[in-house]
Parts: structure tokens; sequence; C-alpha cells
């Protein structure tokens, strides 16, 4: 039995009765589409990130991501959020993980691609609430900041980590 407590812009929190192994529990469960972030390599192989204001951890490093719009597929998100936050056009975007960042009490899963064919082909396109910058950086210094805690992102760590064991730059 699920009762929704609260249904708001990007997410819903339900408390969940459940017989699991024939004991009752109860799970209180936060409600999100999902997102799409995305690893992208300018025509220098920098890699493009953004620094962006996260309330209330003040501005963050975290490559280009989004939610998804209600039934959106993952991919169409990747290339939507691109442009809108960087103002880069993809002509691929190459699926790379998918991971729930944190599974016990929360729907969202993200889905991490890997951008190629990259163009500027716009100013940015950002949300009333967004406030960002575009930053390019060198992939060994993304890793280097990911080492010294100076990237905290779980979507950047997982997606940066992951494509560098897939392709040996670790």
């Amino acid at each position: 039995m699920k009762k929704k407590i609260y249904e708001g812009k990007i997410l819903g929190l339900s408390i969940y009765d459940l017989v699991i192994e024939g004991r009752k529990v109860k799970r209180e469960m936060i409600e999100h589409r999902g997102a799409a972030a995305i690893l992208a390599f300018d025509e220098n192989n920098k890699l493009i990130l953004v620094k962006q204001h996260r309330y209330p951890h003040g501005y963050v490093i975290e490559i280009p991501a989004g939610t998804l719009e209600k039934k959106e597929n993952p991919k169409k998100c990747a290339f939507r959020e691109l442009e809108e936050e960087t103002g880069y056009s993809a002509k691929k975007m190459t699926p790379l993980i998918t991971y729930y960042p944190s599974i016990g009490y929360n729907t969202e899963a993200i889905h991490c691609f890997v951008a190629s064919g990259i163009k500027k082909i716009t100013d940015l396109k950002l949300d009333e609430d967004e406030i960002l910058s575009v930053v390019k950086m060198d992939f060994k210094k993304v890793i280097t900041m990911i080492k010294n805690g100076k990237i905290q992102d779980s979507k950047t760590i997982c997606a940066v980590l992951t494509y560098a064991l897939k392709n040996k730059l670790n």
C-alpha cells in the first residue's frame, strides 16, 4: 500500500506499507523520474563541466546533467541538457553507466552518457533557478580533483571513474 505524502516539481515522497518475506515493513521513498548526465570533451579534448550553485553546498564542479521530463527517454534528455547547460550539441550519446545514488530510499536512477561529435552551437538556455557557468578541464586534473575531494558530486565521480577504467586513463 502506498500513501503519497508530498508531490513537488522534481520529486515526491511516499510511504509504502509492504510485506517482505512474511514481515510487515514500512518504507519512506523519495520518488524521482531520474536524470541524464553527460561526459563531453571539446575540440581540444578538455572535459566540459559546469560550475553550478547547489544549495546548501554552494558552488560545485560537475558534469552537465538534468532531470528527465515526464516519460522522456534518458538519451533524449542527455542531448537536451548538454545543449541547455553548455551550448554544445552532440551527434551521438553512448551509454556509459546507470546507477542509483541513494538506493535505500530514493527511486532516482542516473543515466550517464559519453557525448561525441561535439560542436558549440548556441548560448546557454538555463532554467530560471539555474545558476551556472561552463568550465573546461583536462581529464587528468578532474581525476586529481576527485582524489583530493574537491569534486564530490556522485554523478561526476561515477561517470569520470567509469570512463577512466573503461579507457585505462587512471
